[in-house]
């Protein structure tokens, strides 16, 4: 999608870029479910991009980890939710998996310490 704009872990850029791939389409959502499945789901995801965002900038990242770990399960079965009241299509749905999925590995790689990253700045 868009291109990375500063040092800040890989993560922190595909996890934004989820959420602007994600957003139109949520504003796409029936009426009945776009303040209530809708809402949340972007809430929770711009969670996980607030703590990826926090634990890029601390020596001791864990617990930032650990809570964008729970957000996006929690989103993750939001949006299984979403398809399964037929509020998405299955196309979208599956490229959204993708999404969170790849946003996840990324997360737990660095959770492990897979991935050392010290910003500039």
């Amino acid at each position: 999608m868009s291109q990375p704009k500063s040092d800040l872990p890989k993560v922190v850029q595909d996890c934004h870029d989820l959420l602007l791939w994600l957003i139109p389409h949520l504003d796409k959502f029936p009426r009945n479910r776009r303040f209530t499945l809708g809402e949340r789901l972007e809430r929770e995801l711009l969670e996980v991009l607030s703590m990826v965002t926090v634990a890029a900038y601390r020596r001791d990242n864990r617990a930032p980890l650990d809570r964008a770990n729970e957000r996006l399960n929690v989103a993750r079965h939001l949006w299984r939710l979403s398809y399964e009241l037929e509020v998405i299509p299955a196309r979208r749905f599956e490229h959204g998996a993708r999404l969170m999925d790849a946003v996840g590995r990324q997360i737990g790689g660095w959770r492990r310490g897979g991935t050392q990253h010290k910003p500039h700045g």
